[in-house]
């Protein structure tokens, strides 16, 4: 086992977890409304109280478990303080904010450089700014007249606390990743000034393969580090295929992976991920939802000498790509629902198939989904069970709502 030296250390999904990034939600959920769930990419609105319980328990359970958790919103105030940069930031936050009247941006500048904590100063970012907080007689753009009956001057940000897609670790580095959606898109912020910044992971301490500023999309939720030598991502509703063919050039140059496989998974809501569908949870098992194995296109990405890399469709079946990959035997394909058409199509739309693996054959996992927790039990994995009621409400489980930043090898 090797030591861990570097900030950002994950070469597997299974490695005994050691830090991860979590965001406590917060009041980004009470600035959710019915008319405009769907700009903000929710289908339903968590009650705010019982998330956040739900959450800390959550978190409570990894300790438990000898994980340390740190904190999204934390990790980049300190990194806002060390760099001295609490201007810049508010700088950039406003320019994505999409307002146009230059009284309403100076206005929400001087609103946010007068909170003399950086901490809440974050929060509030994240939170979002109503119409009614704020007023500016005259100087309104006609685009600020325009939406009259939106409520927000700056929408809420209430995907933060699924902070597996904003970036996503491997080897000793990140993707800082470009989102699909502008209202995750503003998320990545907080990860451009954490990698510029901070004291521990900030300065160039972090690998950086991907970048916010690239023009094609990926999202975390759809890369996983399935050993040193496998990468998995999926081309999904979030990520495009252009952005893992760039990713693997980068990959291979800068770490030992021999192997990118691109899984196409489908632009489906109830799919919107990789990880929702497809995650690892022992050294030869993983978790899948049996309706995306019929139609599933795998193809293999792997590095030629002079820097170019070969694209193979895969022909054979899921099962023995993935033992072939992994130099296992054979591996076990645990199917969301037990395969029941009914329990598998209702326990994937609560993230029955988004397990969080936080040692090999360990793994957290909403309690709520009991047929899918009956047979990870039988195939021998010992679970976490945490509430996830409200949480889900958001459409993530335990892997959507952690960033690994250090795993041990294995």
């Amino acid at each position: 086992m090797s030591e861990i030296t570097r900030p950002i250390h994950v070469k597997s999904e299974i490695g005994p977890l050691k830090k991860v990034l979590l965001h406590r939600p917060g009041k980004e959920l009470e600035n959710l409304v019915p008319d405009f769930l769907e700009r903000l990419l929710f289908d339903d609105i968590p009650y705010l109280e019982d998330a956040q319980k739900e959450h800390d328990a959550f978190a409570e359970a990894l300790r438990e478990n000898g994980v340390e958790v740190l904190y999204l919103e934390k990790l980049a105030a300190e990194a806002i303080d060390a760099g001295g940069v609490k201007e810049q930031f508010v700088d950039e936050w406003l320019a994505e904010t999409g307002v146009q009247s230059q009284a309403m941006l100076k206005a929400l500048k001087d609103y946010l450089l007068g909170m003399d904590d950086t901490y809440e100063m974050v929060l509030k970012t994240m939170e979002g700014f109503r119409k009614t907080e704020i007023e500016v007689e005259g100087g309104k753009s006609l685009s600020d007249l325009y939406e009259t009956d939106y409520p927000f001057i700056v929408d809420p940000m209430p995907n933060l606390y699924f902070t597996r897609d904003p970036f996503a670790t491997m080897y000793n580095g990140v993707t800082l990743n470009h989102m699909m959606s502008d209202t995750r898109n503003r998320e990545t912020l907080y990860g451009k000034f954490i990698f510029d910044h901070h004291p521990e992971y900030g300065n160039g301490k972090v690998d950086r393969f991907y970048d916010r500023e690239e023009l094609t999309r990926i999202e975390g939720g759809d890369e996983l580090v399935l050993s040193k030598d496998v990468l998995a991502v999926g081309i999904s509703q979030r990520t495009d295929a252009r952005s893992i063919e760039k990713l693997a050039g980068r990959l291979f140059k800068e770490t030992d992976f021999k192997h990118i496989f691109a899984f196409l998974i489908g632009e489906n809501r109830k799919f919107m991920h990789l990880d929702t569908v497809f995650t690892m949870v022992d050294y030869d098992k993983f978790t899948i939802h049996p309706e995306i194995e019929g139609g599933l296109k795998v193809w293999d990405i792997t590095p030629n000498g002079d820097g170019s890399v070969n694209i193979k469709e895969t022909e054979d079946e899921l099962e023995n790509i993935l033992a072939d990959a992994l130099g296992q035997d054979s591996v076990q394909l645990i199917r969301c629902g037990d395969g029941d058409p009914v329990a598998s199509a209702r326990e994937q739309w609560n993230d029955g198939s988004n397990t969080l693996t936080i040692a090999p054959g360990v793994v957290v996992v909403y309690d709520r989904n009991t047929v899918t927790n009956r047979i990870l039990e039988e195939a021998g994995l010992k679970l976490i069970k945490v509430r996830g009621s409200e949480l889900v409400r958001g459409r993530g489980g335990p892997r959507c709502m952690s960033m690994p930043l250090q795993r041990e090898d294995i």
